[in-house]
């Protein structure tokens, strides 16, 4: 019995701990997101418990946004010192994965916020943690990630789009070109482990298949166009952004040849980029990513 009311004690001090993170990083913070709160269509909105090592520096939120009708899931991370009259410039996180999987937690923006003291937004995309739509693997739902940088330039009175940054791993990395190339509020890339030629991701995985024609409507044969215009590969020329790239040599999900054909395509027309390699199998980010990228942006 003594056992279990220490162990009941323990887990109460260390909630009440927990919890006092949070409360101390809303007091401390300078935006009340609460306020956006049926503000175009953002609803549910929902204040994140963030350990002490984030909540220190950053306040963390998720959020329902409209996008094309369509109810989707959001999460904004806002360091503590941002507000209208100290502005911050932005980062939208494009996460890998599809539907279920790979979804964001409650600390992946906040851990790149506490790190480069940016807004860091990052969208679940259509279709998934209870958003409605269909997840079109870099579709429609490329206006989710849109719509999140219009929030940035118009809604938010604490953004600033100067310098607006986008980084994004795996098919994130996809949706990364993708965006790069559609809309020019994009100031800056990066690439983890990135999908930049998505008919060699389906001939070299095997697994990935019956996913990408369920996601897309077909296979490359059937639907050549929907493949190229998901694959920087195809409009590599369209890129005019500085890009950043980091891919692991010996990742197996998608290989370092796709971020090898790609930069040589960039360096033939005389694009900005920076490739990192690691000798590794690692797919999606190392720890010391995040510096580097810090570092990049603050060049």
């Amino acid at each position: 019995m003594k056992r279990i009311l220490l162990a009941v004690l323990a887990f109460c001090i260390t909630s009440l701990t927990f919890a006092g993170c949070s409360n101390i990083a809303s007091q401390n913070a300078l935006v009340n997101f609460f306020e956006y709160e049926g503000v175009q269509s953002i609803s549910d909105i929902q204040e994140i418990k963030l350990p002490n090592k984030y909540s220190k520096l950053c306040s963390s939120y998720k959020f329902t946004y409209s996008s094309d009708g369509y109810s989707v899931k959001a999460y904004i991370s806002i360091p503590l010192d941002c507000s209208s009259e100290n502005k911050k410039s932005c980062l939208l996180y494009n996460r890998g994965g599809n539907s279920r999987i790979g979804l964001l937690s409650d600390t992946d923006t906040a851990q790149i916020c506490a790190e480069i003291n940016r807004v860091v937004i990052a969208s679940q995309y259509r279709g998934a943690d209870s958003g409605t739509g269909k997840d079109e693997f870099g579709g429609a739902d490329l206006n989710d990630l849109i719509k999140l940088i219009d929030l940035c330039e118009s809604t938010f009175d604490f953004t600033d789009i100067k310098d607006f940054c986008v980084a994004g791993v795996s098919r994130g990395g996809m949706m990364t070109y993708m965006l790069a190339r559609s809309d020019t509020r994009v100031s800056r890339i990066v690439a983890v482990s990135a999908v930049s030629d998505l008919k060699k991701a389906y001939n070299d995985r095997e697994d990935m298949r019956e996913l990408l024609k369920s996601s897309i409507g077909g296979s490359p044969e059937l639907l050549p166009s929907e493949y190229e215009n998901r694959s920087a590969i195809c409009w590599a020329e369209e890129i005019t952004t500085p890009v950043l790239m980091i891919h692991s040599k010996y990742d197996e999900q998608v290989s370092y040849s796709q971020a090898e054909s790609l930069k040589a395509e960039f360096d033939k027309n005389g694009l900005a980029c920076t490739l990192i390699t690691h000798d590794d199998k690692t797919h999606g980010m190392h720890k010391e990513d995040i510096t580097t990228i810090k570092n990049w942006l603050s060049e």
